[in-house]
């Protein structure tokens, strides 16, 4: 898989101008030969405009969806377009699964080149430390993988990467690369740059963690948008500034690593 991390500038708020910049991204990762492209989490109103997620909130398929799909099937390239704020009421009102009725989640959804939509993950682990997500928000309940370029391709989101357990799961469902959408802040650089490589590692698989480029009244993103392979490499990487990181991670590679370090067998 030829994979591009879009480390788009994000705009508080201002939920028209990120999804174009969202899509000129896409455009742009499809022109240097991506297959696909992950965007980051809240990249449509950006994650501290807690009071704009209301207003901002869309169902799955709702307008930003629209937009994203619509580039994947002009560029031919898969996206990830994670994450967004959904509401859940709209999305059970046109038949999605939802974990309530009501309320707002933190949605990542994956559409191949095709448009068709692939995976659905709602951010299971809300952060409540300084911060409204948890007050704001509905946890997701539902784990998937879902078959793309070689890669049986999961997705988790930012604060998830606190907790391991959660990929043993991904890994017992078979996957090999876990997409990471996030909007990971200052100061915690150290933990961003430890945390995707560490479950990389334990898991031998490759870790896109994708983050966005942006300055809020609270706090401003570290970027550093990085791609670890099996043993947990960094390959691709970036500052804090917008741009986009392409990666090739070909599925073999995983099977390789952990046919030479079979540490998963050894679990217990």
């Amino acid at each position: 898989m030829r994979l591009a991390l879009a480390q788009i500038e994000i705009e508080s708020g201002d939920v028209v101008g990120n999804v174009g910049r969202a899509v000129n991204a896409i455009e742009s990762a499809a022109a240097d030969g991506a297959e696909c492209v992950a965007l980051p989490e809240t990249f449509d109103v950006g994650y501290f405009a807690f009071d704009a997620y209301q207003r901002a909130a869309e169902p799955i398929g709702g307008e930003t969806h629209r937009s994203i799909r619509e580039a994947a099937v002009e560029h031919d390239v898969a996206v990830l377009a994670g994450t967004v704020v959904e509401d859940l009421s709209a999305s059970a009102a046109a038949g999605e699964s939802v974990p309530a009725e009501d309320g707002l989640a933190n949605t990542a959804v994956l559409y191949d080149s095709d448009g068709d939509r692939r995976l659905v993950y709602r951010k299971h682990h809300l952060f409540g430390y300084d911060s409204a997500e948890a007050e704001l928000l509905v946890p997701g309940e539902r784990l998937a993988t879902t078959e793309l370029c070689g890669h049986t391709v999961a997705v988790t989101t930012c604060y998830d990467l606190r907790f391991p357990e959660l990929y043993r799961e991904l890994v017992d469902a078979g996957a090999t690369m876990v997409l990471v959408p996030s909007a990971w802040p200052y100061p915690r650089v150290e933990h961003w740059k430890t945390l995707p490589r560490a479950r990389a590692v334990e898991n031998l698989l490759y870790v896109g963690a994708i983050n966005g480029s942006a300055s809020f009244e609270q706090s401003a993103l570290v970027g550093r948008s990085t791609v670890y392979d099996p043993w947990g490499t960094p390959i691709a990487t970036s500052d804090d500034g917008p741009t986009i990181v392409h990666a090739r991670c070909p599925p073999e590679r995983v099977s390789a690593v952990r046919a030479d370090f079979p540490a998963l067998r050894d679990r217990r």
